[in-house]
């Protein structure tokens, strides 16, 4: 497909990046993450995405980070939710539908049980429609197997523990560096004004943190060396830079990261070969 055109791959990878992030950027506002409604979540998204080659190409990982949106978002709703068996299954549903596209994304179950647990009170009946809807996408696609005469043709799918390796450039290792510390100075500004925000605020924060450890741990599983992986941690890593940028009352500090991280995509976009 599109073998004459490769730049239609580039078009369609852009559109799912800006299309992910103002929709991350409307679940943050709307959740009130923050103390006030900005676009710095979904300018980060983009930002980040832009400092490594394989985060603005079309991949798997990519694809499945909309759905996985949604899943958070859908989390972060079920508080107040009253249809919230409906609601369950969905992101069960999904969840199992986003690992016919990326398998390792199974690993986002665990975001979904834990979720779970960190919004409701434990009630039996939600959770079993929760993992019923988890395993929907399975049982159908065993069932097509099945009544198709396939089922002893199909190679069950295994996880691989292993160490990924960061086959990156200079400039990416730069990129990388200045992420992680603008991280670090967004998580410090978070605890810093977590006790101001109210109590449903502070479980969609957990539910972040959550979500950034869970897409950390996918490259392990994966097998392979491809940085595209790490794309699932750009979601929950955007909004920690997003409170980098937005707490400070220095801005010109925001200002030097934010200037040093356009300098770094821009030379990687166009002078690293």
């Amino acid at each position: 497909m599109f073998v004459g055109a490769p730049i239609i791959y580039g078009i369609i990878a852009f559109v799912l990046l800006y299309v992910q992030a103002v929709s991350f950027n409307t679940v943050v506002n709307n959740q009130r993450m923050l103390q006030r409604p900005n676009y710095l979540t979904g300018m980060s998204y983009l930002l980040i995405t832009s400092l490594f080659a394989e985060w603005f190409s079309l991949s798997a990982a990519l694809v499945v980070n909309t759905a996985l949106i949604w899943v958070w978002s859908k989390l972060c709703s079920l508080h107040n939710n009253t249809a919230a068996k409906s609601t369950l299954y969905n992101i069960g549903l999904v969840v199992g539908l986003a690992t016919f596209f990326y398998y390792p994304a199974i690993t986002f179950s665990f975001l979904f049980i834990v979720g779970l647990a960190i919004t409701r009170p434990f009630r039996l009946n939600e959770w079993l429609i929760g993992l019923v809807g988890l395993a929907t996408a399975f049982y159908f696609f065993g069932a097509w197997l099945f009544l198709t005469g396939q089922w002893n043709t199909f190679i069950k799918p295994h996880v691989v523990l292993s160490v990924p390796r960061f086959f990156e450039t200079k400039w990416a290792s730069a990129a990388l560096i200045l992420v992680l510390i603008t991280m670090l100075l967004g998580l410090f500004f978070i605890q810093s004004n977590m006790r101001r925000q109210i109590v449903q605020v502070r479980k969609s924060w957990q539910l972040v943190y959550l979500y950034l450890v869970v897409a950390a741990l996918v490259p392990f599983l994966n097998g392979t060396n491809s940085f595209s992986s790490w794309i699932l941690a750009a979601v929950p890593a955007s909004l920690i830079v997003a409170s980098a940028f937005f707490y400070p009352d220095k801005k010109w500090f925001p200002l030097v990261i934010h200037w040093g991280m356009v300098a770094i995509s821009v030379a990687i976009a166009y002078f690293v070969r």
